[in-house]
């Protein structure tokens, strides 16, 4: 047996340790290779929201076509890998009043509230309810004590009462958006300030409609400034697009952005008809989720989710998205 000299016992740690350095070369290459492509799930979605708690993110979603009895749930750390889940609420069969229609379960939104608890708004029947858990999977239950919807079918008349938004300001003040047209004309927003519990409304719903607005409202604060997003067209069609309008107030007045609009099919129709988003920040960097149209030839429209960056211009205009996914995460 040879004696081990300081020369040999280099020369074996450099044979030994080299393979395992090339794999973890390998790895880290490969992981900076990975890149998320456009839909970013299998399978027909809409209306996306999400958060993100203790490293994980929740997305929520619209099943389609045209809502299922229940939402669509995905939990991913990386946007790369997800996992389906099921929450117990809502459901078409605990969401159902004296006043709502047939519509299914449609266009959640869900937020973490200063008190620590998650707080969700959902249309079902037409109608905003609002439901409340400690966790993100719940399980959920309908935050009003009566088990009531937050917004009936019939409250506003003029307005179809779907796709309600909860923007929680840097004070810890929540608001609530909502409101979509019928027949796809006449869409309007309404807006509301919410009380401590997150169910009561402080104040009469106004309506703050701005220009180009038919549904989904979405709203964001960057640097003091409030940027109301919408969707706009046909959700059916490749009409369907995203505006934008900003106010130094939630509540307004609105001053219309002038590259409307800044997210809408492509040239090259890889793209249809994009619409109805949330935005999220991650690293500094700002996300947009919403979904497209899946081209296919039937009576109902399916829909899927995509990811892309967002950015800003100096004077803080939203730049114009190109609907090409995410090289990295």
């Amino acid at each position: 047996m040879k004696k081990l000299t300081l020369k040999s016992i280099s020369r074996l740690s450099k044979l030994v340790l080299l393979p395992v350095l090339l794999t973890h070369l390998w790895q880290f290459s490969s992981a900076q290779k990975k890149s998320t492509t456009n839909p970013i799930v299998k399978g027909y979605y809409a209306d996306p929201t999400i958060i993100k708690d203790k490293g994980v993110y929740y997305i929520y979603a619209t099943i389609d076509p045209w809502g299922g009895s229940e939402l669509g749930v995905f939990t991913t750390k990386d946007f790369i890998n997800f996992q389906t889940k099921h929450i117990n609420w809502p459901s078409k069969a605990a969401c159902t009043s004296p006043t709502s229609n047939n519509s299914m379960v449609w266009a959640p939104s869900v937020r973490k509230a200063v008190n620590g608890k998650f707080y969700m708004y959902v249309a079902v029947g037409s109608e905003v309810w609002a439901g409340v858990s400690d966790k993100p999977l719940g399980p959920w239950k309908n935050a009003k004590n009566d088990n009531t919807p937050l917004i009936t079918a019939n409250q506003f008349p003029a307005v179809h009462n779907i796709d309600a938004d909860c923007f929680i300001d840097d004070d810890g003040q929540a608001y609530l958006y909502w409101g979509s047209g019928f027949n796809w004309v006449n869409g309007h927003c309404m807006a509301v300030k919410l009380k401590k519990d997150m169910v009561t409304f402080d104040g009469t719903p106004v309506e703050i409609t701005p220009p180009h607005y038919f549904e989904a409202p979405h709203m964001v604060k960057r640097n003091n400034l409030y940027y109301l997003m919408y969707s706009y067209g046909k959700a059916i069609d490749a009409s369907y697009q995203i505006w934008y309008s900003t106010g130094k107030t939630p509540f307004g007045p609105w001053t219309e952005c002038k590259n409307g609009p800044i997210l809408s099919t492509s040239a090259d129709s890889t793209t249809v008809g994009p619409g109805h988003h949330t935005v999220f920040q991650q690293s500094g960097q700002y996300f947009i989720l919403y979904h497209r149209i899946h081209p296919q030839k039937k009576e109902f429209v399916l829909r899927e989710l995509c990811l892309d960056s967002l950015n800003f211009d100096a004077e803080g205009n939203i730049l114009k998205i190109n609907p090409k996914g995410i090289k990295s995460f």
